[in-house]
């Protein structure tokens, strides 16, 4: 977390200064003993804004005076896009530091102070201590422009018509895709190369949004940066591909009182952490201190068993927002009521629509934006906040919420009910669908603003917490229908009410916060929750995003009986009237991988581990192989979903999707091919079936399996799951037809990322050995089949014995063709503390 401190270096009384460029010296007197240029009469007939820091804005010059009187005073300067490039550098990301201005001599520096290390005990020798035995930087070099005893007046123009968010690096080299891309996803090619610089000639203040609070003062410049894609190809950002323009926000914010109490973090509570490293730390506690991220909440009367709070947490939602949306995200954002009731707290959270004429960038107002992008409708949604960098305290949330993220629920829901049926109404499942969902969007987002990571067990233990990435809830009825009445939760969680319990409960004074917080854990385990966030990785079983239920394998199997079923009556009922029929590929994509997600959450369980952040005699097991007949349930289902039963989709539905017409290009949300305009079946079962292959070749997994059966003889190791995988692959009985060119599909994209792991200098020496003999003996295998096979399958084995030949030629230069890729599946990303979800 980075701390920046603004050092005044001590003016010069008798040397006059006038208004020059940036990194300009004060310019002496056009005559001698002319006095200097007083604030009044520099900043005469130019607009001023009161406020925090008060400052003026020239119309004529585009600059901004600011007037500093609050020397030795620290602040919160905040840095955040308050527009972005629409995918992946977006609007609300942010960066927040302490900042000071410092009389000291003729500049005005900007300088980081390393606050990671601190020593707290009050001692100024200690303090002194540690502040020289670490590195400082200066940022930004100022010349004031006046000066009146403790008043300085500088021109802040150059320090805000920056690139203070360091974009140009993020669009030259690919930052502007998007979050959310699954590691399994083959790589559909290097992008072109890009450079993109600031260009100071097409940027300035950006007034509207340059406004001044009692508590805090904005400015906003409009940033656009040049360059572009080496080559024809490159990624349009916009309109010109050749110049980007954005918006960048910096704030000076007043400080809280010292009066917040910092509550010590535990790594089992579901809360963000906040650290520093405290050299004035007796010898027997460790040196790095780590604290809660929280709002501060106190209770008027923290005796009574309920209690209203002395100031209630309030969360405004954007007018903007449509008014179905709108209700729904104040409904959904008020749930966690819930569990501040439940920690003792009456109405001591609360979610309004924002005031007329009230400012989203004032910093007494917690907000939900709703934003709007261009483009397909996926949605990336954030909850980042303005933190204390001293305490951890929260002092504003900031929700950002893609305004399209509703209609990809209501994609999935048209494909599920297939509703235009000619002469009847449309059901409002869809939309009541979308409603419920953007009700725990906002939940989960505000929930982030409140301090709270993801918890992904949750879904094992019966919706515990909206902080979970919720698959929608349906069910095949014995007449056909799907029904999805129960698509989504509705209220927070009984692990929401944990979480906030153990970080915002209120102790009368005079009570050991460390055993009352301890006591609060422990009945928090003793009711079986467990706490995974997204650091479990692709390890943990039951720690997934997007997955539904206790047992992954059981969810997958009822996944893909559902899948069978609508896959097999899909028609153009899935699309409006008047539609094109070759819209029916949008409605058909997330259909036919539903089950995209769940095959992640099986294939942890195959050389996966259980485990928990167990705390010394919490009673937590620490870790635990997965049973080998759990293991050997999970292969199972998994080589089901790449069987050509289950890829083949039906001859009738095929035929109905023509090239796309005018005006109907496909996009990322539709499937590749090789076939040129027409739709490819057998590439979107390529783009299908390589997330499985790719997750039982990996090779974190394949160096699990190897070493626990090395531990424990039972388990099923690596060579068994690549067995096992060869066999309902290549040397599967031989299908024909449509079948057997699926099987083809499956069979390359096999052995293509075995051939990969082979090569892979990252992998485990002992994981290469072993997909190195696997690769022998089917190459032998191939050899033999080859010369009695029939037409199809000896094409396909002489293929496959091409790139095994090319790969011993020189397996370190070995690269095969890219897979096709997924379209894109997740709708919001998740990050930390710019709280991406």
């Amino acid at each position: 977390m980075k701390i920046y401190t603004l050092l005044l270096v001590g003016l010069v009384a008798s040397q006059p200064v006038c208004f020059g460029q940036p990194g300009q010296l004060p310019a002496k007197a056009s005559a001698a003993g002319q006095p200097a240029p007083t604030l009044a009469a520099l900043t005469k007939g130019l607009q001023k804004f009161d406020g925090y820091f008060p400052f003026y804005y020239d119309s004529k010059t585009g600059k901004i005076l600011l007037e500093v009187s609050r020397l030795n005073e620290e602040f919160l300067y905040f840095g955040s896009l308050s527009s972005g490039v629409g995918n992946g550098i977006e609007r609300g990301q942010s960066t927040s530091a302490i900042a000071k201005f410092v009389r000291v001599g003729g500049k005005v520096l900007l300088i980081e102070p390393n606050l990671d290390y601190r020593a707290t005990s009050g001692n100024a020798d200690e303090q002194r201590a540690v502040d020289n035995a670490f590195a400082k930087s200066v940022i930004w070099g100022f010349v004031p422009v006046a000066t009146e005893g403790a008043k300085v007046l500088l021109d802040l123009t150059p320090f805000l018509v920056r690139d203070s968010q360091k974009i140009s690096e993020r669009l030259s080299s690919g930052g502007f895709s998007g979050p959310g891309a699954s590691l399994l996803s083959p790589s559909a090619g290097a992008r072109p190369s890009v450079s993109f610089k600031f260009d100071e000639s097409r940027s300035a203040v950006y007034l509207e949004n340059t406004r001044n609070f009692p508590k805090n003062t904005e400015f906003e410049a409009m940033i656009t940066f040049t360059g572009g894609a080496s080559g024809e190809d490159g990624p349009s950002l916009s309109p010109d591909p050749n110049a980007v323009t954005m918006q960048m926000h910096q704030a000076f914010i007043e400080l809280p009182d010292n009066k917040f109490r910092p509550r010590r973090f535990d790594s089992r509570s579901g809360f963000f952490p906040f650290s520093y490293v405290d050299f004035s730390a007796p010898i027997n506690q460790p040196l790095a201190q780590r604290f809660t991220v929280r709002h501060r909440l106190e209770r008027k009367d923290p005796t009574a068993a309920s209690s209203e709070a002395v100031k209630p947490i309030i969360y405004y939602v954007d007018r903007g927002a449509p008014a179905a949306i709108k209700k729904a995200l104040i409904e959904g954002g008020a749930w966690w009521n819930q569990a501040f009731e439940a920690a003792g707290f009456t109405n001591a959270f609360q979610v309004k629509e924002l005031p007329e004429g009230a400012d989203p960038m004032d910093i007494r107002y917690n907000v939900v934006n709703w934003i709007n992008r261009s483009g397909s409708p996926r949605a990336f949604s954030y909850g980042n906040a303005y933190v204390d960098p001293r305490t951890g305290e929260i002092i504003k949330g900031v929700v950002s919420l893609g305004a399209d993220r509703h209609r990809q629920d209501y994609l999935i829901a048209e494909g599920l009910l297939q509703p235009y049926e000619d002469g009847k109404p449309v059901s409002d499942q869809m939309e009541q669908l979308a409603l419920a969902r953007i009700r725990q969007l906002s939940a989960h987002e505000i929930g982030h603003t409140l301090g709270l990571y993801h918890n992904l067990t949750a879904s094992t233990k019966e919706r515990a917490s909206v902080m979970d990435y919720p698959f929608p809830r349906f069910s095949l009825q014995p007449d056909g229908r799907v029904d999805l009445s129960d698509a989504y939760a509705t209220g927070i969680g009984t692990w929401d009410k944990r979480t906030i319990l153990w970080g915002y409960a209120d102790f009368v004074t005079g009570t050991d916060e460390a055993s009352a917080l301890d006591n609060i854990m422990k009945e928090t385990l003793q009711q079986g929750f467990r706490f995974i966030p997204d650091i479990g990785g692709y390890v943990h079983p039951v720690a997934n995003q997007w997955d539904e239920g206790a047992d992954p394998v059981a969810q997958l199997t009822k996944l893909m009986t559902v899948r069978r079923h609508v896959l097999d009556g899909f028609s153009e009922k899935a699309i409006r009237q008047g539609a094109p029929m070759a819209t029916l590929e949008e409605v058909l994509v997330p259909i036919y991988l539903l089950q995209r997600y769940q095959i992640e959450a099986v294939a942890k369980s195959i050389g996966g581990q259980y485990f928990t952040h167990a705390v010394k005699n919490d009673g937590q097991m620490p870790t635990q192989m997965v049973e080998p007949a759990v293991q050997q349930q999970a292969l199972d289902a998994l080589l089901a979903t790449i069987s050509p039963a289950a890829l083949q989709l039906p001859e009738g539905l095929i035929a109905k999707i023509p090239p796309r017409p005018a005006g109907f290009p496909g996009s990322v949300e539709t499937f590749a091919g090789y076939t040129g305009p027409t739709f490819d079946p057998l590439a979107a079962a390529e783009a299908a079936a390589g997330p499985t292959i790719a997750s039982l070749l990996n090779a974190e997994r394949a160096a699990r399996l190897i070493e626990y059966q090395a531990r424990d003889s039972k388990q099923p190791g690596f060579t068994t799951v690549v067995d096992q995988l060869l066999a309902c692959t290549w040397r599967a009985r031989p299908e024909t037809g449509y079948a057997a060119a699926l099987q083809t599909v499956v069979n390359n994209l096999t052995l293509k990322y075995l051939l990969q792991l082979a090569a892979d200098n990252r992998a485990a020496a002992s994981v290469r050995g072993q997909a190195l003999a696997a690769v022998e003996d089917l190459q032998k295998w191939m050899q033999a089949q080859a010369k009695k096979a029939q037409p199809a399958q000896r094409a396909n084995l002489l293929f496959g014995l091409s790139q095994i030949n090319r790969f011993n030629a020189d397996p370190g230069k070995f690269t095969p063709p890219p897979a096709v890729s997924m379209p894109p599946g997740a709708p919001i990303g998740m990050g930390a503390l710019d709280f991406l979800d």
